[in-house]
């Protein structure tokens, strides 16, 4: 069995005049969210082997937050997270072959709508993903990622 986690960021401040979305940080309510995900994680033995995080900063301060309770994992940047669509993720997710446990940290739609498209078959029929969630998929551990193929195992929102 594989899980596949997914982690939508905690909440983020407005952009101000001028500034990029990328560049959003989190809120005060955001960082508190950000260090509760990291507690439930560890609460339920969910440590990842693997991390790959949008570049945005709202999800790399939701990681670091995570990080800082449940200690360092190996984890990489990865551009493609940034407004990807749920076929962009899965072929991320699925190229981490080696990884028994992988953490997706991102944005919604694209997190929601693959985690629709893992449980249901259908990107569509998402219910979404407040932020700082965690959904947890549970996979058959030799098959490749398919439409349909997870079932939901844990679904958490602070």
């Amino acid at each position: 069995m594989r899980e596949l986690i997914l982690l939508r960021h905690a909440h983020a401040e407005a952009a101000s005049a001028g500034q990029a979305d990328l560049d959003r940080p989190l809120s005060p309510e955001g960082l508190a969210e950000a260090e509760a995900a990291g507690r439930w994680l560890l609460e339920h033995g969910l440590v990842p082997d693997c991390v790959l995080c949008s570049p945005a900063r709202r999800t790399r301060e939701t990681l670091e937050a995570v990080l800082d309770v449940i200690g360092y994992v190996e984890q990489r940047l990865e551009p493609a997270i940034y407004e990807a669509t749920p076929g962009d993720l899965l072929a991320l997710a699925e190229a981490q072959d080696e990884a028994e446990r992988l953490l997706l940290v991102g944005h919604n739609p694209g997190l929601e709508r693959l985690l629709a498209l893992m449980h249901s078959g259908q990107s569509g029929d998402y219910r979404g993903m407040p932020p700082g969630a965690i959904a947890v998929l549970s996979l058959p551990g030799d098959t490749p990622f398919e439409p349909g193929i997870a079932s939901l195992a844990s679904f958490w929102w602070p």
